[in-house]
This record gives C-alpha cells, sequence and structure tokens, in this order.
C-alpha cells in the first residue's frame, strides 16, 4: 500500500522487452536509504517489486508483465523517461494522502491546464466506466499523486495541483494529450461492487434506498 506523496523521481535507465513483457531499470534521483530486495515501489503510481539493487547507480531493476503494460503509460517509458516514486507506507506512520494500491485501473488523457492564482487546474478524460468509483471532493491517484477530485462527470475529471506538487513530480511535464495513470479510491471500488447486485441497469429506478445502505452497514 502506498499514500500518493511522491518521494521524488526516478529516471528509466534500460527497458528490456521480454515477449509481451518488459524488465525495467530506474535510477532513483532521490535519497533511498536501506533498499530491500522484493520490497515494493510505486513507479508512476503502478506497485512494481525490486528485483536487484546496484548501489553504484544506484540503480534497481523491476519487471512489468503484459497485463501491468496494457492499463498504464509503463508501455510508453523509454530510457531517460521521468516517473514519479514512492516506497510502500509503513504502518503506524502518518498517511498524509489516502490509500494507494498501486493497481491502476485506466490509463487518463489530459485535455486541457488551466493556471488558477499559484496551482494548475487538470482537467482529464477517461472511459466513463470508472465514473461510479468517483466522487466530488474524493480522491484519485494520478501517476502515483493523491489529488482531490474537483469536478467530475461523464467520463473526465478536474484536479488542482498545488504548486509544491507541480515541483517535485512529473504533473510539471503533463500536456494536452498526456497519458496519465488513474486508479480510483479502493473505498469507492467496494461500495461500487457491494451494491452492483442492488442496482438495475434497466431500470430509471434505483434500487439503492437509505434502507438498503443502513441494513447493509453504509449509513445508521
Amino acid at each position: 500500500m502506498f499514500t500518493g506523496l511522491i518521494e521524488g523521481q526516478g529516471q528509466v535507465v534500460a527497458v528490456e522487452k521480454q515477449g509481451g513483457d518488459v524488465r525495467f531499470r530506474f535510477r532513483p534521483l532521490f535519497e533511498w536509504n536501506a533498499p530491500k530486495i522484493g520490497e515494493s515501489v510505486a513507479c508512476n503510481g503502478v506497485c512494481l517489486t525490486v528485483e536487484t539493487w546496484l548501489s553504484a547507480g544506484p540503480e534497481f531493476t523491476a519487471f512489468a508483465s503484459e497485463e501491468t503494460l496494457s492499463c498504464s503509460n509503463l508501455k510508453d517509458l523509454s530510457p531517460g523517461s521521468l516517473v514519479n516514486m514512492e516506497r510502500a507506507m509503513i504502518p503506524g506512520q502518518r498517511v498524509g494522502g489516502h490509500i494507494v494500491s498501486g493497481h491502476v485501473d485506466t490509463v487518463a488523457r489530459v485535455e486541457r491546464i488551466t493556471r488558477v492564482g499559484q496551482s494548475h487546474r487538470v482537467r482529464l478524460s477517461f472511459d466513463p466506466v470508472w465514473n461510479s468509483q468517483i466522487v466530488s471532493k474524493g480522491s484519485v491517484a494520478l501517476d502515483g499523486i493523491s489529488l482531490t477530485v474537483n469536478a467530475c462527470g461523464a467520463g473526465f475529471i478536474e484536479v488542482n495541483v498545488i504548486p509544491e506538487t507541480w515541483r517535485v513530480t512529473t504533473a510539471a511535464r503533463w500536456g494536452a494529450g498526456s497519458a496519465v495513470n488513474l486508479e480510483t479510491d479502493i473505498i469507492g471500488k467496494y461500495v461500487d461492487s457491494l451494491t452492483a447486485p442492488y442496482r438495475k441497469e434497466d431500470s430509471a429506478e434505483s434500487r439503492v434506498t437509505m434502507d438498503l445502505l443502513r441494513r447493509t452497514g453504509f449509513s445508521f
């Protein structure tokens, strides 16, 4: 698990294609003490496992399967690309962002970026199938960055990126058309899954009532 608070950026050193899979070699561009083989690190929000650690770099290798590549922007990485990095959270410490699993749902596309005061408002589009797991003022992870949803609708979200986040992450490199990894909130996933059997897709009348929510523990 991760928090969506980026520790620093990393650079892709090498991309070794192995059939439909890829083995990456990354160089962290921030201090990384006591690395452990087998630990998890989120690269652009994708949970990867450290296979080898080369202290001379320092560099590490990580494997990405065809499935991971198919639903993320890791397939677009090449030597020299920069990624956001976060090591797995440690139980008992503050969770400053939100609970991020590192399991990316889909790739969103940046539609536009607007300067608002010192911040940047970013509008992204994606397959509307994910809208049921996104709510206004809820949380999403974009390239691993924990962000608050300012607005959302069928197939789009808008988020506000503050100056510090813009400075220390790859968000500053986004532009119209950029592919960004999107992970919806894990709580939204469970609510969506648990209430799905009670929803009628072919009827305007919803079967999700306050009584149902009370009986299933979602309301009191």
